[in-house]
């Protein structure tokens, strides 16, 4: 979370010392012990300084959030590394997470056959074994693999890009296959409501970012289990497992999460009825989980009755339901033009400020959603035929863009469904785009050169 404000910032103001923070960290993230250098994903943290060696289990929430700040990461940098670890990020989520429904389970574990990062680790001798000793010799240097941990064996590491791609794709790929083989972490099936929401988002802006429709059929795909199995009205249910629904009633951060997902699938896909049920779900925040003073309760109003209601904005591992409330908020308010949405997001908002003046870094995705505030945000309308080309480079620049929390929304000349589309036409016939903020456009452009400098006039306003 507060990488993604590091990098909104940026974004937003030009301020270089905000990127090269961000920048620095995830290169070393991506680099070291937390990232599995054969198949992809972020363990949940390290356990030393240097980054080296990390408690093992993998959780959905961390890699659904750092796969979209990865992604994020590219769209401001180019970076071919932060575009490779985004992607990877998400083939292993669908590889090693999705459920037979289509959802993500919630973890692997950290241990097998009792042993924890027994799965993971490798030694000189093992990679000479499954390589070969030219090709075994060449991993363990590029690898680190020089038998620093439990046992004479190693964390894999990657400080360093490969001599040879070619090389390095075929001993990844063979040693994937070959550990394989090996006895395998526990997963727990779970599939929770807000980790999925953040998937949704992650996988989406991924499949459109990348030009990799499988990740964003993905997202529709979890979007649909969590309609049919975790909605009931305006409703959620907090979990599943083995397509049945839990007896456990979606908590803030559910609702908040895959408002989120939906509206940020919306963005790709342009079905207006994922704008349509994200609204039913704030609506629900606003009425059953306010405070009455601009905050949000942790639980709804008719939810047990505990001693002392929950309520906590700060941000642990994943986004506060109070933040992650407030930026769905203020997403939804930018495609319909909603005031009361956009003026209960302001609110949920307070405690962002006093919050990052002393513990910044339980602020990270309040301060992200400032920044989208401060920008705006941006909103993009993008008019014209779903199988005209010229739509297609159009919406693609809108998604481009790193204007800090902008939204997109794209359809056919005249469809209904999302406010930000009505009254917005054709030009001489062609599909335009229209350049927004509080719902008063510019003038439209045609071309993806005229809407990326349109965009880029936004910034530097």
């Amino acid at each position: 979370m507060a990488l993604e404000f590091l990098l909104r910032h940026h974004a937003r103001t030009g301020d270089g010392e905000a990127l090269a923070m961000a920048s620095h960290t995830l290169e070393a993230m991506a680099r070291g012990g937390m990232y599995d250098q054969i198949g992809g994903g972020f363990a949940r943290y390290s356990v030393d300084a240097g980054w080296v060696v990390p408690h093992f289990e993998k959780m959905l929430y961390d890699n659904a959030l750092l796969a979209r700040v990865y992604a994020h990461w590219w769209r401001l940098s180019g970076s071919p590394f932060a575009r490779r670890i985004a992607l990877e990020t998400c083939e292993w989520m669908l590889r090693d997470l999705r459920t037979e429904q289509g959802g993500l389970a919630s973890a692997l574990d950290a241990d097998s056959e009792g042993v924890e990062g027994k799965y993971y680790v490798w030694t000189p001798q093992e990679l000479e074994e499954v390589l070969g000793q030219s090709d075994g010799a060449w991993a363990a240097e590029l690898f680190e693999v020089t038998g620093t941990f439990e046992h004479g064996t190693s964390v894999l590491q990657l400080l360093n890009d490969p001599d040879d791609e070619e090389r390095y794709a075929r001993v990844r790929a063979r040693l994937l296959e070959k550990r394989a083989g090996r006895v395998p972490p526990a997963r727990d099936d779970k599939v929770v409501a807000a980790w999925n929401g953040l998937a949704v988002a992650a996988l989406a802006e991924c499949g459109a970012l990348f030009e990799r429709p499988d990740l964003a059929t993905a997202a529709e795909e979890i979007a649909r289990l969590l309609m049919e199995l975790h909605v009931d009205g305006d409703r959620l249910v907090r979990t599943s497992r083995d397509g049945s629904a839990g007896n456990n009633a979606g908590v803030l951060e559910d609702y908040a999460d895959v408002a989120e997902g939906l509206l940020a699938l919306h963005g790709v896909t342009g079905d207006a009825g994922h704008v349509r049920l994200a609204g039913a779900l704030l609506d629900t925040v606003l009425e059953r989980f306010a405070d009455g003073d601009g905050g949000f309760y942790d639980t709804a109003d008719d939810a047990e009755r505990l001693f002392r209601r929950p309520q906590d904005p700060t941000d642990n591992a994943t986004p506060s339901g109070q933040f992650a409330a407030a930026g769905a908020l203020l997403s939804y308010a930018a495609l319909t033009g909603s005031a009361r949405h956009r003026e209960a997001a302001a609110a949920a908002l307070a405690p962002a400020g006093a919050l990052a003046g002393k513990h910044a870094r339980f602020a990270g995705w309040g301060l992200a959603v400032a920044e989208a505030f401060a920008a705006g945000p941006v909103e993009v309308a993008v008019v014209g035929p779903g199988a005209d080309e010229r739509t297609r480079a159009l919406h693609r620049t809108a998604l481009m863009s790193p204007a800090p929390g902008a939204v997109v929304s794209v359809g056919e000349p005249g469809a209904d469904g999302v406010p930000l589309l009505e009254g917005r036409g054709l030009v001489d016939g062609a599909p335009a785009a229209y350049v927004c903020r509080d719902f008063a456009c510019r003038l439209p452009v045609g071309t993806p050169a005229e809407l990326a400098r349109e965009l880029a006039g936004q910034l530097d306003r």
